[in-house]
C-alpha cells in the first residue's frame, strides 16, 4: 500500500509538534489552520465570485430596463429619458 501525506498534513504535524513541545505559543486554531485554510481559502473564493456574478446580473438587468423605459415628450415635442 502506497501512503501519501499532503504538505498540509506534514505542516499540521510540525505545528502540532511544536504547540506540544512549546516552542510556539499560537492558539490551537492556528496550529490546525492548515487542515481548514485550504477550504476556507476555496469557499471565500466563491463567495467573492458569486457576490461579483449578482452584481453583473443585477447591473445588466437595471441597464436593460433602463433602456427599455418609456420615453416622455415635453411641450416641445423633444424627447426626454427618464
Amino acid at each position: 500500500m502506497n501512503s501519501v501525506i499532503s504538505f498540509c498534513g506534514l505542516l499540521t504535524i510540525l505545528f502540532i509538534g511544536l504547540k506540544l513541545t512549546n516552542h510556539i505559543d499560537w492558539s490551537w486554531w492556528w496550529v490546525v489552520s492548515p487542515l481548514w485554510g485550504p477550504v476556507a481559502l476555496i469557499l471565500g473564493c466563491l463567495l467573492v465570485m458569486g457576490a461579483m456574478l449578482l452584481i453583473g446580473v443585477l447591473f445588466v438587468a437595471v441597464m436593460e430596463r433602463k433602456s427599455s423605459a418609456p420615453k416622455i415628450k415635453d411641450a416641445n415635442y423633444k424627447v426626454i429619458d427618464q
